[in-house]
């Protein structure tokens, strides 16, 4: 589709009034920009020394950097506050609509980008599926499933009733294009909050006449996903948060898609209202943060500028979060940080003097509590600089500092150092097979012409191991998986026949299946863990042998040389293991199903039946996302490795073959010493850079 014709002339949407308090707050990201700068900075020292071939390799490392983008998903419930913090978070108050209506199920990835922005598009929308779309308003989504297999038949004909209004308003709204834009995208090269309106908010009066295209909600019941980009040079590194639906809504359509959500990122901010911090909706908060490591999680304890003495109940509201998430066994270690989005909005606009009285006075309330009192401005008046300290807001961005730099310096900066220490490597092999010829050695040495069938043999060997070694963990994996799914089953088909030879068939009874996840996960954390030691020891045993190819065929120091191996990719969390399963629902049509049996084995079989129809779709989860697509993952790294080595050693090999009078003083003048010298600082700054070796478990 055609872009827009209307385009962005500046950079950056009306600014707020106070963009240095954002600066400040986002300088906590600075230690990750000045570890990429000098990352880069190094590698130009490689490109100057280096051959075209060098530089070739180069570039790609630094398109690597340059395209590096960290992402934060934001998760909460509906009115948490969670889309007026993201709107601090990224310098405009208004951008996005804090207000949105409780169908829309759109998440919006705002890109926040360090340098002006080359690429026009400014904002890309896209479309359910159509069979996405047919699977919800046919089957009622997730909410359709649970309550089909409960026998729920009440509840589904209240979501089909819900869907049919739903179905009927979007028809209206759009027309005859409504199957059309089935599937597709729209993109702007412009971005104001009219234009995020149109897609992610609904309102509840729709205006119908002749010219809709800029009515409020026009196709936010078809929008599956917004991407809005941004210039904010107040940002030193680039950036990617990630704005979810909550997670309480009605049919739970927007759970699956906040759990592909949370999946794609390796950091995560739960938001909480301070009125309701762990009340009973948000235990399907734990479930998905409960299968995220603690070192991931931060918790924004929300909207404290409601309430009466913040001071003296932050204590309280905390050791509650900490009990429901450990008895729920949850990331127990998660940093909580209390604030207020309000404040800091009104400290951005700088019209702190029109907060709301109450707020004022719960803002004074919490400064006293925090600072002891802070001193105000001539006017009496807490300056916008105190405000937005007080907020949160510094406090979460230098919490998610330590979290993106770890996703940073897993996933971009070590690999990208390891690729480049070993173009160090062969640069130093290049000098010293320049200046020294042949001579006595211990060394067997080997034919260079057969280098690359060498190489070819390691690699294959490689790919068999890894293929050889998960023909035996994943099976175990499957073993591991069904074996915890068939006796959670037996457990509770027990417990089930216990209460009714107790209490009769009188007595409502529920079973939580808690155990079941932390039976799966433990599976789960299992493999990764063997399945990554595995992977680990045959890209180690792989640089071992490709350097010794190195010792033999050009006859370098082996005590000096080394080749690093490519880093085992992670594996995402488990996040799906928190959806909602019928277990989890506690509500009227468990009541129902409970009261329409008759007899202990109708009871233990239609129990065993529920069961399985949920239980078993998660396991097939499991196997299908972290069997095979494990180690297919493992598989990439290495080609990619031993492609590099052969382009590196064909190189060599072509260098090698320059006779000795026609080195003249290569190596031996100062710019020679010079090189050696860059190349050794370069060295050690990769060295920096490189992340230890080990297993993840979440």
């Amino acid at each position: 589709m055609k872009l827009d014709s209307k385009f962005e002339t500046a950079e950056m949407l009306e600014p707020a009034a106070e963009l240095d308090l954002l600066a400040n707050g986002a300088s906590a990201l600075r230690p990750i920009a000045d570890g990429l700068d000098e990352l880069s900075q190094a590698i130009d020292t490689i490109s100057d020394i280096g051959d075209r071939a060098i530089s070739a390799s180069t570039r790609k490392l630094q398109q690597r950097l340059r395209r590096a983008e960290p992402s934060v998903t934001m998760i909460g419930q509906v009115k948490s506050g969670k889309t007026s913090l993201v709107n601090a978070m990224i310098g405009c108050p208004d951008l996005l609509p804090a207000d949105v209506n409780p169908w829309t199920s759109v998440v919006t990835s705002i890109h926040l980008r360090s340098r002006p922005l080359v690429d026009s598009n400014r904002a890309v929308f896209r479309f359910f599926e159509q069979d996405e779309w047919k699977r919800l308003m046919q089957g009622g989504g997730r909410l359709g499933e649970l309550a089909g297999r409960a026998g729920a038949d009440g509840d589904l004909a209240k979501v089909a009733a819900q869907l049919d209004a739903m179905r009927d308003k979007s028809l209206g709204r759009l027309g005859d294009k409504f199957e059309l834009l089935m599937g597709q995208e729209h993109k702007y090269g412009f971005l104001d909050p009219e234009l995020v309106e149109r897609y992610v908010c609904l309102g509840d009066d729709f205006e119908f006449d002749n010219d809709t295209s800029t009515s409020r909600g026009r196709f936010a019941d078809i929008t599956k996903s917004a991407d809005l980009y941004m210039y904010r040079p107040e940002y030193p590194v680039d950036l990617c948060i990630r704005d979810t639906p909550g997670v309480n809504d009605t049919f739970m359509m927007r759970e699956q898609i906040t759990v592909r959500a949370i999946r794609e990122s390796r950091s995560c901010v739960v938001v909480l209202s301070a009125h309701q911090a762990m009340s009973a909706v948000d235990l399907a908060l734990i479930r998905l943060i409960a299968n995220i490591p603690s070192r991931s999680v931060v918790i924004f304890v929300n909207r404290i500028d409601e309430l009466s003495d913040p001071g003296s109940q932050a204590s309280d509201i905390a050791a509650s979060i900490r009990k429901t998430i450990k008895d729920h066994h949850g990331p127990a270690d998660a940093k909580i940080i209390f604030g207020s989005a309000y404040w800091a909005n009104h400290a951005l606009r700088g019209n702190v003097g029109e907060m709301d009285p109450h707020s004022r006075s719960a803002l004074i309330n919490w400064a006293e509590a925090e600072t002891g009192g802070m001193p105000e401005d001539a006017d009496g008046q807490l300056s916008p600089a105190q405000i937005w300290e007080l907020s949160g807001l510094p406090e979460l961005f230098s919490a998610l500092s330590e979290r993106v730099s770890d996703s940073v310096g897993r996933d971009v900066s070590d690999n990208v150092a390891r690729t480049a220490f070993n173009l160090v490597s062969s640069l130093e092999t290049t000098e010293r097979i320049m200046v020294r010829r042949e001579h006595d050695s211990n060394v067997v040495p080997l034919n260079r012409k057969a280098l690359p069938s060498e190489l070819d043999r390691i690699e294959k060997r490689s790919i068999a191991r890894i293929d050889e070694e998960f023909a035996k963990l994943i099976p175990e994996f499957h073993e591991r998986l069904d074996r915890a799914n068939l006796g959670f089953l037996d457990r509770a088909t027990g417990a089930l026949i216990k209460h009714l030879e107790a209490y009769g068939e009188l007595s409502v009874w529920n079973y939580d299946p808690t155990g079941l996840r932390i039976l799966l996960r433990t599976a789960y954390q299992v493999f990764v863990r063997r399945s990554q030691a595995v992977v680990q020891k045959i890209y180690d045993d792989a640089a071992v042998e490709i350097r010794e190819l190195y010792v033999r065929g050009f006859d370098v120091d082996s005590a000096a040389f080394s080749i690093e191996p490519p880093a085992v990719p992670s594996v995402p969390p488990p996040v799906f293991l928190g959806q909602t399963i019928a277990l989890d629902m506690n509500a009227g049509w468990w009541k129902r199903w409970w009261r329409s049996r008759r007899g202990y084995r109708a009871y233990a079989k239609d129990f065993g039946e529920l069961i399985l129809s949920e239980t078993s779709s998660i396991v097939q989860a499991l196997k299908n996302d972290y069997g095979e697509t494990t180690r297919d993952a493992a598989m990439a790294p290495l080609v990619e490795f031993t492609r590099a080595q052969r382009a590196i050693l064909e190189d060599l090999s072509q260098r090698s073959e320059i006779l000795p009078e026609d080195l003249g003083d290569y190596g031996l003048g100062e710019e020679a010493k010079h090189k050696a010298a860059a190349l050794a600082s370069a060295k050690q700054v990769l060295m920096r850079h490189l992340a230890p070796n080990k297993t993840e478990t979440h």
